[in-house]
């Protein structure tokens, strides 16, 4: 695609995938101008980068449909002085975006040809104040201390207390939880040391986050 073909196909995602999605947040909008997606897709898929789907990465793994990372984003409300948290680094889309709002962030990637590709990207993009690095998302060092974002970017059978308790106070994790066929994207919001507000905001499915815990089924 020559230059004109680009912006006309991120202009049309914004309109006719993103707004209708609810994503209504001028800033974010704007953001998903700046920072270009056909950047962090891989060589074969650059013709798709626009495109209503999840795009194929190594490993069997994916980058989320642009309207679900745009809506995260816009849940979020990340601010200027948030320190990040992101499980799942996956091409560092996800955390060119988060970096263009927050302080600093940090994402953990599992599998190291990924970490390789979103440092990469993160780089060529100019991006300095996020950090990837290689290791299992579900067990964050406690010296990386705490967090005002934690962005869970994939699906779990449950959010676990681990995570929360990395969250500071007036906090939000947000994460895809549940099973197929539905799953919700959900947000948890410390009020207090052990006050939590937890809410439902949409459908979606997502890959599942490895090494999390399922919930234990009953036995009868």
């Amino acid at each position: 695609m020559n230059a004109i073909n680009v912006n006309q196909a991120r202009f049309n995602m914004i309109e006719q995938q993103i707004r209708p999605w609810d994503v209504l947040d001028h800033e974010v909008l704007a953001l998903l101008s700046v920072v270009k997606r056909e950047d962090f897709v891989p060589p074969a898929y650059k013709a798709l980068a626009f495109a209503d789907m999840e795009i194929p990465l190594a490993e069997g793994q994916s980058m989320l449909a642009p309207k679900i990372e745009a809506r995260m984003l816009q849940d979020l409300a990340v601010e200027p002085s948030h320190r990040v948290l992101e499980i799942g680094s996956g091409s560092g889309y996800m955390a060119a975006l988060l970096a263009h709002r927050a302080q600093r962030v940090l994402s953990f990637e599992i599998r190291p040809a990924l970490a390789d590709m979103a440092r990469s990207n993160l780089q060529k993009a100019g991006i300095r104040n996020a950090e990837v690095r290689v290791g299992d998302g579900s067990k964050i060092p406690l010296a990386e201390g705490s967090f005002d974002i934690i962005l869970v970017s994939g699906s779990l059978g449950q959010v676990p207390a681990h995570l929360l308790e990395r969250l500071n106070v007036g906090g939000r994790l947000l994460a895809i939880v549940g099973n197929e066929p539905v799953m919700h994207a959900t947000l948890v919001s410390k009020s207090s040391a052990t006050g939590y507000h937890t809410r439902e905001l949409w459908e979606t499915v997502a890959t599942r986050m490895e090494h999390f815990a399922e919930p234990s089924a009953f036995q009868f």
